[in-house]
């Protein structure tokens, strides 16, 4: 099941937009200011944003900035009564995939979001599987040789990021603006305690390694 985040001052339209969602097999989580929704994305893993853009303290236009930088692959569609071209422009400058101008069909709201989570590929990536381990982020079970891995949410959600883009170095800075919240007293430090305890807890697997980039950060590298 794809969970989908809507920000939205507008309570009414909020409540509307997420309740259709659901009839349409959709988990969704409203928000009515984009720090809400902030909060909210760095407690619970999302497939799909949907934002408006006059929104009160921080505006549309800066909250994808900031999506974008913590996360380069979610969607996010702008669902906005501003129809004038710099907008537009302005939005898929910041990072947005699709664009929609209130009032807003919902059936037609609907086909937008399956088109980009479609084209976004979230499908395929909603289980992994290297070798004996397999990941399903429905469920949130990791398994080695059928045997159930126990990790935190964090742990889990760093684990699969790094098994998502096998070889790719993510430097501790990066890992700690996606899985750590802004207000956090951690330190980089900390990403190199959950890397160790990662590191215990596969210990037995055999079908890829953490390896450390000096200088730089951490990659998950499948063993051939």
């Amino acid at each position: 099941m794809f969970n989908l985040l809507i920000v939205e001052d507008d309570t009414d339209l909020n409540k509307t937009v997420c309740e259709y969602l659901k009839t349409k097999g959709y988990e969704t989580v409203g928000c009515l200011n984009a720090q809400d929704a902030y909060d909210e994305m760095y407690g619970k893993t999302f497939d799909l944003i949907i934002s408006d853009i006059m929104m009160p303290g921080i505006d549309g236009f800066e909250f994808a900035e900031t999506v974008r930088r913590l996360n380069e692959n979610i969607p996010i569609l702008f669902m906005t009564a501003r129809e004038d071209f710099e907008a537009k422009q302005k939005g898929f400058m910041a990072g947005i995939d699709d664009y929609m101008v209130k009032p807003i069909n919902l059936e037609e709201l609907t086909l937008h979001v399956g088109a980009l989570l479609r084209r976004a590929g979230i499908a395929n990536t909603k289980r992994l599987e290297i070798g004996s381990l397999v990941m399903d982020t429905d469920e949130h079970i990791v398994t080695v040789k059928g045997e159930e891995i126990p990790l935190t949410q964090r742990e889990f959600n760093i684990i699969f990021k790094l098994l998502s883009f096998p070889k790719k170095t993510f430097t501790r800075g990066q890992l700690m603006d996606e899985f750590w919240d802004v207000d956090s007293d951690a330190t980089p430090r900390a990403v190199d305690v959950y890397m160790t305890k990662l590191r215990e807890k596969f210990s037995d697997c055999d079908d890829f390694e953490i390896v450390t980039v000096r200088g730089l950060g951490y990659k998950a590298v499948p063993k051939e």
